[in-house]
């Protein structure tokens, strides 16, 4: 395993968890490039027993690099799943960054110092495409509008004060992951992104965004489907329904508590 983690200030033992599911054209080359970015970070590719050999990939590459790990898990069971068992593994090992990343070449290696740089000054940070600086590319103009329409909904229904809660290149502090209770997080895809984000937020931590280019992938077809999508539709919705009840709730009971 790696030593101390250096760039953007010592923050530690840094893991990066690809989850990957029919992955073979993507995969080597993202990994050369993040241990091209970040040298001394750790990578644990979490494989869904991939039919294309992605698993098998991963494993050739690991058995000439000890800063690769691979977890084979059994079927494809989605990328939370993949990113809850990706986090308790190194959590286990000792880690204290982690940083969730597509390996489909979405999401620029080249990034990722930026993004460890402004942990020092936060407990969670996301690369955001939606602040200023930030932007996409080789997107439709219908797909651009549903990812803002659902981070504007997503800040509506939750009162989350963030740009881009569906982003998944991000990196979390050990203490944050420790604090948001991973084993209750049930939700999948875009909405597993913004429950963790909005977790985190509710606990108290620092919550940030740095921009970033996101480049829609070459090789390989997406993951997101309508299921996706309406998971995050109707667990918004219901968080949002809880969030402000207890907010009503909070109010009437300061109202009666400040009665003569």
């Amino acid at each position: 395993m790696s030593e101390t983690m250096r760039a953007g200030g010592d923050l530690g033992r840094v893991l990066v968890v690809l989850p990957t599911y029919n992955e073979a054209d993507n995969l080597e080359p993202i990994v050369k490039r993040l241990r091209a970015a970040v040298p001394d970070a750790d990578v644990l590719v979490a494989d869904d027993n991939s039919p294309d050999g992605t698993g098998e990939i991963a494993d050739r590459i690991a058995a000439t690099d000890d800063h690769v790990h691979v977890l084979h898990r059994t079927r494809k069971q989605g990328l939370g799943t993949a990113y809850r068992e990706g986090f308790t593994w190194g959590l286990n090992r000792g880690y204290d960054v982690f940083c969730e990343m597509d390996a489909d070449g979405s999401h620029q290696p080249e990034a990722l110092p930026t993004l460890l740089e402004r942990l020092r000054s936060a407990d969670l940070v996301i690369g955001s495409r939606w602040v200023p600086g930030g932007r996409v590319e080789n997107w439709s103009r219908g797909r651009q509008l549903l990812s803002r329409a659902g981070n504007l909904y997503a800040r509506l229904a939750l009162g989350l004060p963030l740009r881009d809660a569906t982003a998944g290149y991000r990196v979390f502090r050990r203490a944050t992951l420790q604090g948001i209770d991973l084993s209750g997080v049930a939700s999948q895809g875009y909405c597993f992104q913004i429950d963790l984000a909005w977790r985190a937020y509710r606990a108290g931590f620092r919550v940030a965004e740095v921009p970033i280019v996101f480049r829609e992938r070459e090789h390989g077809a997406s993951k997101m489907d309508l299921g996706i999508v309406a998971e995050s539709f109707w667990r918004v919705a219901a968080w949002g329904a809880r969030h402000r009840a207890r907010q009503l709730r909070e109010l009437l009971t300061g109202r009666r508590r400040a009665s003569p």
